[in-house]
């Protein structure tokens, strides 16, 4: 049995994991639910875990796995599989649910190279290589491609420096998406997109960088975040 608030929490981590494929950091928990303190939200994180409905992944900044959900979120989101793949896990019991690994559907996707998590790097238009990607953490019919992470602007949202980043090709953004935006037409960045007015906010997910405030004219949106996999 779970509280309200457990519930809100778990719901929300749910939505913003098949949303953006990583989870919401601890302030937009907090924010989310209401709460004064992130203290608050570090007890709801630990009940669930001790509940079996989450994982903390070790080494990672902030970083959650959904592994299961109570009859009554699993209603309203049929499907449910988490988003975030590793490789060379420690051993844990599997969910009860879990498929066996030669039922998992790959894809293979273009790593069209590197993108900056920090200073926008400029694109990179070579021919690519390729990666092998589960086919569930496509979204809908759409062109998709791979991305290697260079930088640490994005940590607090499970983002980290080698990560690889699947993204759905879009030109359309919603103010909260991640998204891989090319700034000035040859600079490129995956970074929180906002708009406000006339001017394009891309906003890191680390203190230490400042929010970039840009013309429309000169932010091009390439994509947005769908998955993410890490290899150790």
């Amino acid at each position: 049995m779970l509280t309200k608030k457990q519930l809100d929490l778990l719901d929300f981590i749910s939505k913003r994991v098949a949303r953006d494929g990583v989870p919401p950091s601890f302030d937009e928990m907090k924010e989310a639910l209401d709460l004064r303190s992130k203290s608050g939200i570090h007890r709801l994180i630990t009940a669930l875990e001790e509940r079996g409905f989450i994982r903390r992944l070790a080494h990672r900044a902030r970083a959650i796995e959904i592994l299961k959900l109570p009859e009554a979120l699993a209603a309203k989101q049929p499907g449910f599989k988490p988003k975030v793949i590793d490789g060379d896990l420690p051993d844990v019991p599997a969910p009860a649910n879990a498929m066996p690994v030669d039922a998992v559907h790959a894809m293979e996707l273009p790593l069209m190279g590197r993108i900056a998590a920090g200073v926008p790097i400029e694109s990179i238009n070579d021919v690519p290589p390729s990666i092998a990607v589960p086919g569930a953490m496509l979204s809908g019919n759409g062109i998709h491609y791979a991305l290697e992470i260079k930088g640490d602007s994005m940590i607090e949202v499970g983002i980290n420096d080698g990560d690889v980043v699947v993204i759905r090709e879009t030109s359309a953004a919603e103010n909260g998406d991640i998204v891989v935006a090319q700034v000035e037409g040859y600079e490129a960045t995956l970074k929180r997109y906002k708009r406000k007015g006339e001017s394009i906010i891309l906003e890191a997910a680390n203190p230490a960088y400042e929010p970039r405030i840009l013309p429309v004219g000169s932010v091009k949106v390439q994509g947005r975040l769908v998955g993410l996999i890490r290899t150790y």
